[in-house]
């Protein structure tokens, strides 16, 4: 049985750009390399053949990925979020040792760190969900310390 997938509708339409992408470009640039490998004779004995059919398959494999991903997507709707709690899609601001930063809670498969998304199921994600303007939440971090983030605002973060 599939793992629940979280989106938010940004995160819908780049899941869906990428399997466009993959399932027709992509295969057809796949495709013109094991045409053109077979030109070059015995295809038994062809590192050229060998490496575009691997590639078909690993191409096979992840739009067979995304698509089931897609099917099992449950995608949030901005009109449910609220601002008073932390929830999927919120964009919380945060104080941690005296440096402001806001996050926004998302989904394990658009989950980035870089971006400031992080992922419900992160050790941070995890204890703000749930909490409210102006509570303390201390963080179990992977490492073994541990840190206290205060929540100064909840938003919607969904455009």
């Amino acid at each position: 049985m599939p793992k629940d997938v979280i989106l938010t509708p940004d995160g819908l339409t780049r899941l869906k750009n990428e399997l466009e992408f993959l399932a027709t470009e992509k295969r057809r640039e796949v495709a013109a390399r094991i045409k053109e490998a077979r030109e070059f004779g015995d295809i038994s004995e062809n590192a050229e053949y060998d490496d575009a059919k691997n590639e078909q398959a690993m191409l096979e494999s992840k739009i067979a990925q995304l698509e089931e991903k897609l099917r099992a997507a449950t995608v949030i709707d901005s009109k449910e979020l609220r601002t008073d709690i932390v929830g999927i899609g919120s964009s919380v601001e945060v104080e941690d040792s005296g440096k402001s930063t806001t996050y926004t809670i998302v989904g394990s498969s658009e989950a980035s760190p870089a971006e400031r998304k992080l992922s419900n199921e992160s050790p941070v994600g995890k204890a703000l969900l749930g909490a409210k303007a102006g509570d303390t939440v201390t963080v179990q971090l992977p490492n073994g310390k541990q840190r206290e983030f205060k929540i100064k605002k909840i938003d919607v973060g969904l455009a």
